[in-house]
């Protein structure tokens, strides 16, 4: 576990959740459900969740809409990652990324080798910044959504987490 700033406040960020399935339902949205839950225990605030069908279109007009809201600082995408038929998350999210982060797809990989083998290779889970607002997008599946938000989210997210976060640069993306 990441050590904390002593001195350091916690800082709860507006988080909204988009599950991208053409078979989800609020019912079975597991991994939608997990995500909240998760982001409710470390303290933050979910300002929205949503889930829409695999179709770049309407995942763009999610994506947009948060991303030009002044109270959601993170979007949290949860499907649509894979190589099959109408995945297509990554390209909906590509073109709306001032400023990708390719190291949440490398890490995430790295512990999802630890807990499914190679097949890991078929995760297209990315990250980036847009507008100030940090996206993620993770495999459908809730042990990918734990295995991202117990392994690099919760910590990446905690304002207190040292030597660095993402929740930390906040403030300074919103000054620009």
């Amino acid at each position: 576990m990441p050590e904390h700033f002593e001195d350091q406040d916690f800082l709860p960020l507006g988080i909204a959740v988009l599950t991208v399935s053409d078979s989800r339902t609020e019912d079975n949205d597991t991994s939608g459900r997990l995500l909240v839950q998760r982001a409710e225990a470390a303290g933050h605030r979910i300002m929205a969740k949503r889930i829409v069908p695999d179709d770049i279109y309407r995942m763009r007009a999610a994506f947009s809409e948060w991303i030009a809201d002044p109270e959601i600082q993170v979007v949290l995408s949860t499907g649509g990652t894979g190589v099959t038929g109408r995945d297509s998350t990554p390209e909906a999210v590509a073109p709306l990324l001032d400023k990708p982060l390719e190291g949440f797809g490398e890490l995430f990989r790295s512990f999802s080798l630890e807990e499914i083998g190679t097949s890991t290779l078929q995760s297209r889970a990315l990250a980036g910044l847009a507008n100030g607002t940090f996206i993620f997008c993770l495999p459908g599946s809730s042990g990918a959504c734990r295995t991202a938000w117990d392994r690099i989210l919760l910590a990446q997210l905690d304002s207190r987490t040292r030597p660095c976060n993402f929740a930390q640069l906040i403030p300074r993306l919103l000054e620009r």
